[in-house]
């Protein structure tokens, strides 16, 4: 071969390769966490300030009919996934059912696949533990905080949104100021390291949940017009976030990014409180203060009525032409986003991952395209009563046009009551058969996946890993999952499902409270109890963790915990430790383990720790 050829091959290859990435557009998803419908400006919100905000509506297309789950971790679930939450095993947002299935693929994985680099920043909610971190399931750099919410129980202890420490691809970092702040700065942070390649981005903002904390120069705007608990404080929140998409965009256009970029605005429920109510000492506000804005909506998160679970969904992307403030009416959901923005990317899903979800790319070009979606279902699976039998119909609601069928008996029709306060169903008895035949559809698919989600033990990935209370897979009801119940020591106890990867000795540390908390264990006796093996052991005066040692096989299994105090009344350890010491398992002989005592609490910059 000629020489000269011969070293043109491969500039011309690099050529194609840099011109085809160049061509593919970058992807932003920000997910906001219990802003609703009517929590911004420009869906007519009569004292929200929300300008950037309402600046991406004019210039978006926007979704006006899309609808998620009415609680965090089921919305995640299905927009990572493109599939129903029950079926992808994180459907509630505690109790061992946050976590996917580890056969799953996410958005992430598929994009890792088309070439693409993934980052995500901020509330993951799907697992604090291996393998179902985001750094395990396609994301190749993370900087995320654990739990539902910051300063829940398997957060990093002490953390209050300001100047807190979170966790960045498998280490704590110490971080200065306020929450969304160091998202969106970490978020443009992976936008210009990584300008040169087509990224996909997941900007989860923790911002507006609870607890409602921001600095006083958001909130008391709105301290005169917002008279309910916590409004001024939440509508603050939201201001906050406002002004980090109007930095985040103007970061785009410096960069040369807007263009070719796919940006997403969207939340994952219902508001958890733009409604209003009662003053703080429960009196009815006068019909002349403002109560809130709901955009006409009944229901709120947690609830399955239609303010729970329709939401904003503004897309922009002027190479694409999703541009000119133009709405979109066609029924749509969480799960129609993957397979969306596959096809907006130009990369295939296999046929094998069986998507509930299907693309809306066409009606998003075309007002007059076909609608891709007939129906959509969404469900609890448990609800505001936080029971856990998974059992069909309990707060539930099948979505079909103008129709609304809830818990499989009260039919709502929006055009003809919009509030959701008349029930259609002896009126119309075969559209209520119609419907409910959808549900029983829907639930003979899903709920053989409604099976618990194990933890890895021993896992390479993560060892030590620290279980957390909020985990405990309970028949009925919501383990310790806030430190107000870890603090009161409350007694209860359940079993964690894990599965033990290397067979091998083990350390397992009993404790009330995380390492990092470096406090005492307030009990007498300690007993566990996994894969047939139990141990029992007094607790000396001024333990922080009781320690044990057991070989463990290989396999899935349960591990259980009890702290007795001195009246014999026992609760569960919230926070157990379970390290890999030595592995005899002759197929994993050479998997590395861990040497160190607890590397996944080692914390950059703080000293002592």
């Amino acid at each position: 071969m000629n020489v000269r050829i011969a070293f043109l091959i491969p500039a011309m290859l690099l050529a194609v390769t840099t011109s085809v990435f160049a061509a593919r557009p970058n992807v932003i998803l920000v997910m906001t966490d219990d802003q609703g419908y009517g929590d911004l400006g420009c869906h007519g919100n009569p004292v929200l300030k929300t300008p950037n905000l309402d600046q991406l509506y004019r210039e978006s297309v926007r979704l006006t009919d899309f609808h998620v789950s009415p609680f965090c971790t089921p919305t995640r679930a299905a927009l990572m996934t493109g599939r129903y939450p029950a079926r992808t095993g994180a459907y509630r947002t505690s109790s061992g059912r946050t976590m996917l299935h580890t056969d799953e693929r996410t958005v992430a994985n598929l994009f890792d696949d088309a070439g693409y680099v993934t980052g995500m920043v901020g509330k993951w909610h799907l697992g604090d533990n291996a393998p179902h971190r985001p750094q395990d399931r396609g994301f190749q750099d993370v900087v995320w905080h654990r739990c539902g919410g910051i300063g829940q129980a398997s957060d990093y202890y002490g953390n209050d949104y300001f100047d807190d420490t979170y966790e960045r691809n498998g280490k704590y970092e110490k971080f200065n100021g306020y929450c969304t702040d160091v998202w969106f700065a970490e978020a443009m942070r992976f936008v210009e390291e990584n300008q040169s390649k087509p990224f996909f981005l997941y900007l989860a903002t923790n911002a507006p949940h609870s607890p409602y904390r921001v600095a006083p120069k958001w909130s008391d705007p709105y301290k005169d017009s917002v008279k309910w608990k916590g409004g001024a404080e939440f509508y603050g929140m939201i201001a906050n976030l406002d002004y980090n998409v109007g930095l985040m965009r103007k970061t785009l256009d410096e960069l040369g990014l807007a263009e070719n970029t796919i940006f997403i605005f969207m939340t994952d429920n219902g508001t958890s409180k733009g409604m209003g109510g009662p003053d703080p000492d429960g009196n009815k506000l006068p019909a002349d203060v403002f109560q809130g804005f709901n955009a006409g909506m009944r229901g709120q998160k947690s609830t399955v009525f239609e303010g729970g679970h329709r939401v904003p969904f503004f897309i922009h992307w002027p190479a694409g032409r999703l541009i000119g403030g133009r709405d979109a009416t066609n029924l749509s959901a969480h799960v129609d986003v993957l397979p969306t923005l596959a096809e907006l990317c130009g990369f295939k899903i296999p046929k094998s991952l069986q998507l509930d979800g299907k693309s809306f790319a066409a009606q998003l070009k075309d007002p007059q395209a076909p609608p891709h979606r007939d129906h959509y279902i969404t469900q609890l699976h448990g609800g505001a009563r936080f029971v856990h039998k998974e059992q069909p119909w309990e707060t539930s609601c099948v979505v079909k046009d103008r129709w609304r069928l809830i818990d499989g008996e009260k039919l709502y029709n929006l055009d003809r009551n919009p509030l959701q306060s008349r029930d259609f169903s002896a009126a119309y008895p075969d559209k209520v058969a119609e419907l409910r035949a959808l549900y029983e559809k829907f639930w003979e698919s899903v709920s053989p996946r409604m099976t618990p989600v194990s933890i890895d033990l021993g896992n390479a990935a993560q060892n030590p890993t620290l279980l957390c209370s909020q985990d405990w897979h309970l028949p009925v009801g919501n383990p310790p999952w806030h430190m107000g119940a870890i603090n009161q020591l409350v007694r209860e106890t359940g079993p964690w499902y894990v599965n033990v990867k290397q067979a091998g000795r083990y350390r397992i540390s009993l404790r009330q409270f995380p390492p990092e908390a470096n406090r005492n264990v307030v009990a007498k006796r300690a007993k566990l109890r996994i894969g047939g093996k139990e141990a029992e052991s007094k607790v000396k005066l001024g333990s922080k963790a009781i320690d044990f040692e057991l070989d463990l096989p290989a396999g899935k299994t349960k591990l259980e915990t009890w702290l007795f105090d001195k009246k014999g009344e026992a609760g569960g350890a919230y926070f157990t430790e379970v390290e890999l010491l030595t592995s005899t398992d002759e197929q994993s002989a050479t998997a590395p383990v861990s040497q160190k005592r607890r590397p996944n609490f080692v914390v950059e910059g703080l000293d002592g720790l």
